[in-house]
């Protein structure tokens, strides 16, 4: 403490210092494979904030869209969204609010690798798990694909458990399952490009284009208003050489994601466009885990403005009242 002293201004400066040094060790036990995973919901959601960010998360008044995403996650416990975000389970609802010419035809949902049939598949298929985000693998010639690998990385997939990462409750108690698909591509681009649009409570305000997703390298987002204007915005991914155009479907788009969304204080709803028809893509409750700095940073706080948190469980925050709902959300 004392060479500390001397580097620094004052006793105080020092005190600091080494209190700084502990709560990062603190941080970093707490974000450690072997603690993590058995953090509370709030508690864990808090510090990788607080990591990723360098300064603590506010959950009694919250501002920016990361934080108000955190405070969505404790707070917003609508079962619904367990459905919604099921890739199986969440077609029959869409279907029903929008229409069946929407949804990705289903070739087969299974509960494990050893399930499918893959000689039942046409030359190019499509197969992920129902209950992430990154376990796609595309077939684009049956006659050069690795079905064993396939299996393989299925069966890991599986196991995996998505919530634990991001505290995304709506991911907790879904069931583990593969869906098979038919593989899509764009006649005119050569892929196919995915449509990612920001509701507010069926509000549409804006969207990013993800472009060059298939193609081995980082993707592109390139993010616009809800008029369709390309924004000076960077979050997660850099943006493509040149702005990749709107969908032609672009104004029908909005009409289905403002009529997917109504009642929902945040979501982003994703469409694909391909050969000029209009394929619904998925639910995703909290981009980017509300874990990515937006660039400028003021982004963060007009996405932020566009979401209205639910007034009656904003009153909840403190005391015996967040302890009952935490035990009435437990999953």
């Amino acid at each position: 403490m004392s060479k500390i002293v001397t580097l620094l201004k004052s006793p105080k400066e020092a005190i600091s210092y080494k209190y700084n040094q502990l709560h990062t060790r603190f941080l970093k036990l707490c974000l450690s494979d072997k603690v993590y995973p058995h953090l509370p919901d709030r508690m864990a959601i808090s510090v990788k904030y607080e990591w990723l960010f360098g300064k603590k998360l506010d959950l009694n008044d919250p501002k920016t869209f990361n934080e108000k995403l955190q405070w969505l996650k404790l707070y917003d416990r609508n079962p619904l969204y367990h459905t919604l975000v099921d890739k199986a389970e969440v077609k029959k609802r869409v279907a029903d609010k929008i229409g069946e010419e929407y949804i990705i035809p289903t070739y087969g949902v299974y509960n494990s690798v050893d399930e499918i049939d893959f000689d039942a598949f046409p030359d190019q298929f499509v197969l992920k798990c129902t209950h992430d985000s990154a376990s796609v693998i595309i077939c684009k010639d049956k006659t050069t694909f690795d079905t064993q690998q396939a299996k393989q990385t299925l069966s890991e997939c599986l196991k995996h458990k998505h919530y634990i990462y991001g505290r995304e409750w709506v991911y907790k108690s879904i069931n583990p399952r593969i869906i098979a698909e038919p593989y899509l591509e764009d006649r005119r681009t050569g892929q196919l490009s995915d449509y990612k649009f920001f509701c507010f409570n069926g509000a549409v305000r804006a969207l990013f284009i993800a472009t060059d997703r298939q193609s081995g390298r980082e993707p592109n987002f390139d993010f616009y208003d809800g008029e369709g204007s390309h924004l000076n915005l960077l979050h997660g991914h850099p943006n493509a050489s040149s702005p990749p155009a709107l969908p032609i479907g672009f104004t029908r788009m909005k009409e289905l994601a403002s009529v997917l969304s109504e009642g929902i204080p945040q979501v982003r709803i994703d469409f694909y466009e391909c050969n000029e028809r209009i394929y619904f893509g998925e639910f995703t409750f909290f981009h980017h885990c509300g874990f990515v700095p937006f660039s400028p940073p003021e982004w963060d706080d007009i996405f932020g403005s566009y979401i209205t948190l639910p007034k009656k469980k904003k009153k909840m925050l403190r005391g015996k009242y967040e302890r009952t709902m935490d035990n009435n959300h437990k999953t």
